[in-house]
C-alpha cells in the first residue's frame, strides 16, 4: 500500500499546528488530500467516523486514488472556526494539496470556504450542510459527500405533519440549527407549542425541559447532535415528560452513539439519507469491513467520509491521473457514478446530493438491546431547498 498518512495536531493553545516533517517539492504525480475535521470530546465522534470512513474506502482502493500514490494529511480543527482556517491554510500553502475533505460544523466550512476555492482546490464537505453553499455561495470547486442542513429535518417535518401536531422545536443556537428549524418548518404546518434555542455544547437541560413542561406539546423535535443529544434523552427520560411526550431528533441517535444510548434509545424515530438495513452488494461490503477494521459498527457519517474517498477517486480516474485537469475532475465527480452504500444518487446543478430519506426507528431485537431499523422512505430523489439560488450552470 502507497497510501500515506500524516496527522497535523492543533496546538491546543494556539497559533500554530505541529506537524510530521515533509518533503519541500511535492511529487507530481503524488494526491495530496487534506482532511479537516474536529476530533476532541463526545463531538468529536462525528469526525472520527467520517475520516475513519474515508480511510476504509482508501484501503479498498489499495492506498490510491485514481491510481496515484495518495498522501492524506489530517487536520484537528478543534471545533473551532479560527483553527480550521490555520489548518486550511497550512493544507494550502505548505501541503499543496489537490483536495480538501471533511469539515463537520457549519460554522467552521462557512469560515474556510472562500481559502480553498480561491485557491482553486476542489473542497469536499463530508458533513458540514451550510446552506449557503447550496445557494449564492455554490462554486465549481465545492462537492458535498453528505447533505444540505435543511434536507434531513424536511423529512421529518414531512413526518410531523402526517401523523403528529402541536410540536415543541429544540435546536442549537449557530447556523446549522438554525438551519434545521427552517427545513423542519418548511413540511411541517401544524402548531407550535414553543421554541428554544440552546447554547451549543449544553449537557444541562432542566430549563429547556421545565419550559417544555409548561408548554404541554404533543411531540418535540430537536436537534442535539453528540453527547448534547445523549444527556438530553436521558434527561428527558428520568423527567418523566418521555410518559406524556415523544422526543423525535436529527443527527443525535445513529449506530456509533447506539450502544452509549442504551435502552433508553428504544422507541426514537429519525430520519436519515442512509438505509442501513440495505442488502445492497455496496452496503453490505462497507458495513461488513468498517466493523472488521474497526470493531465498531459504521454510521451514517462514516458513509460521507467513504464517499467522498470514491468521489476523489472517480474524478482523478476521469481526468486520466491529470492533476491540473481540474475539468475533467469536475465532470467526472458530477456523475456521482461511484457504489455508495446509501445506493445511487445524482447531484443537483449545485453540486448538493439528491438522494432518498428514510424514516428509521430504534426498536429492541431479541435480547432486548436496542437497534436501527427503516420503517420506509420519506423522500425519493429530494432536491435541497436553495439550487436554484445558485448561478453555477453545468
Amino acid at each position: 500500500m502507497k497510501m500515506k498518512l500524516i496527522m497535523a495536531a492543533s496546538l491546543l493553545a494556539a497559533t500554530s499546528l505541529a506537524t510530521v516533517p515533509q518533503p519541500s517539492v511535492a511529487q507530481d504525480n503524488e494526491v495530496r488530500v487534506g482532511f479537516m475535521a474536529g476530533f476532541p470530546g463526545g463531538r468529536g465522534i462525528y469526525g472520527r467516523d467520517q475520516r475513519d470512513g474515508f480511510l476504509l474506502a482508501l484501503d479498498q482502493l489499495g492506498g490510491k486514488l485514481g491510481g496515484l500514490p495518495t498522501k492524506i494529511i489530517i487536520g484537528d480543527t478543534q471545533h473551532k472556526p479560527d483553527v480550521g482556517r490555520q489548518v486550511m491554510s497550512k493544507f494550502l500553502k505548505k501541503d499543496k494539496v489537490h483536495f480538501v475533505a471533511g469539515i463537520t460544523w457549519s460554522n467552521v466550512l462557512a469560515a474556510v470556504y472562500k481559502q480553498a476555492l480561491k485557491n482553486k482546490t476542489f473542497l469536499i464537505s463530508t458533513n458540514a450542510g451550510w446552506s449557503g453553499m447550496d445557494g449564492k455561495h455554490c462554486n465549481p470547486y465545492f462537492f458535498r459527500s453528505s447533505w444540505n442542513n435543511d434536507a434531513t429535518p424536511e423529512a421529518m417535518g414531512k413526518l410531523f405533519q402526517a401523523e403528529l401536531d402541536n410540536v415543541y422545536l429544540l435546536s442549537a443556537n449557530y447556523q446549522a440549527g438554525k438551519d434545521m428549524l427552517t427545513g423542519f418548518l418548511r413540511h411541517y404546518k401544524g402548531k407550535i407549542a414553543g421554541r428554544t434555542l440552546y447554547k451549543l455544547g449544553n449537557s444541562d437541560w432542566a430549563a429547556e425541559l421545565t419550559k417544555i413542561r409548561a408548554a404541554k406539546p404533543g411531540a418535540i423535535f430537536a436537534f442535539a447532535p453528540g453527547g448534547m443529544g445523549l444527556s438530553l434523552l436521558k434527561q428527558f427520560n428520568a423527567s418523566g415528560l418521555n410518559k406524556t411526550m415523544k422526543l423525535y431528533t436529527v443527527f443525535a441517535v445513529d449506530w456509533m452513539m447506539l450502544k452509549a444510548y442504551g435502552k433508553a434509545a428504544i422507541g426514537n424515530i429519525h430520519t436519515s439519507f442512509w438505509d442501513a438495513d440495505s442488502n445492497s452488494p455496496a452496503n453490505v461490503r462497507f458495513k461488513r469491513d468498517y466493523a472488521n477494521k474497526y470493531k465498531r459498527p459504521a454510521s451514517m457519517f462514516a458513509v460521507q467520509g467513504y464517499d467522498a474517498a470514491l468521489l476523489i477517486n472517480l474524478g482523478i480516474r476521469g481526468a486520466s491521473g491529470n492533476l491540473k485537469d481540474h475539468d475533467s475532475i469536475r465532470a467526472a465527480m458530477r456523475t456521482a457514478s461511484i457504489d455508495s452504500p446509501r445506493g445511487g444518487f445524482i447531484y443537483n446543478n449545485n453540486h448538493s446530493p439528491i438522494q432518498n430519506y428514510y424514516k428509521r426507528e430504534v426498536v429492541a431485537d431479541a435480547d432486548g438491546n436496542p437497534k436501527i431499523v427503516t420503517r420506509g422512505t420519506v423522500f425519493r430523489g429530494h432536491k435541497d431547498a436553495y439550487h436554484k439560488l445558485c448561478k453555477m450552470q453545468w
